[in-house]
């Protein structure tokens, strides 16, 4: 097992609060031309996708064989009150989740990362591979977050920019 992808795995909470320093309410909210979800969305979507990641894997880490079970993550975002949940406490229980987690990471032995779960939708799957999966998952989306923030500040260049709501 690679250790240094506990240590992957924990940066990237620090990297999702970093993408969402400075946004405005208005940036959060402003809905993409093209469909696709807010930022404010993005970071609702990930601290849940984060909580449900910690679970599995403490539950892989723990159990023999355990059901990892699959959830529709648009039904999520659309849970009535969503959309009132501040998204940088979202990041930061996001970042937080992560350092907790990792702290149990580290104390496995190698052998631990080896374990396997079944997951509803994708099957058998390793400790190690569910620990890469969430490390590529936040990678996939600050590359979109990153996107999404460069065609606001164009976007804005051209009309008066939102104060931050956030320092």
């Amino acid at each position: 097992m690679d250790r240094s992808k506990i240590e992957s795995y924990t940066i990237g909470g620090a990297e999702l609060v970093k993408a969402y320093f400075g946004l405005s309410h208005a940036h959060l909210h402003a809905k993409p031309a093209d469909g696709s979800w807010t930022l404010h969305q993005i970071a609702i979507h990930m601290m849940d996708s984060d909580l449900i990641g910690s679970d599995r894997l403490k539950r892989i880490a723990c159990m023999e064989n355990p059901l990892l079970c699959g959830y529709d993550e648009t039904a999520f975002c659309l849970l009535p009150g969503t959309d009132q949940l501040d998204a940088f406490v979202a990041c930061e229980m996001f970042e937080k989740n992560r350092m907790m987690t990792a702290t149990i990471l580290r104390a496995l032995p190698d052998s631990a990362f080896l374990r396997t779960g079944i997951h509803t939708e994708s099957g058998k799957t390793t400790l190690e591979h569910m620990l890469e999966k969430y490390i590529e998952h936040l990678r996939h989306h600050l590359v979109f977050i990153g996107k999404k923030r460069r065609q606001l500040e164009t976007a804005s260049s051209s009309a008066p920019v939102p104060t931050s709501d956030r320092v």
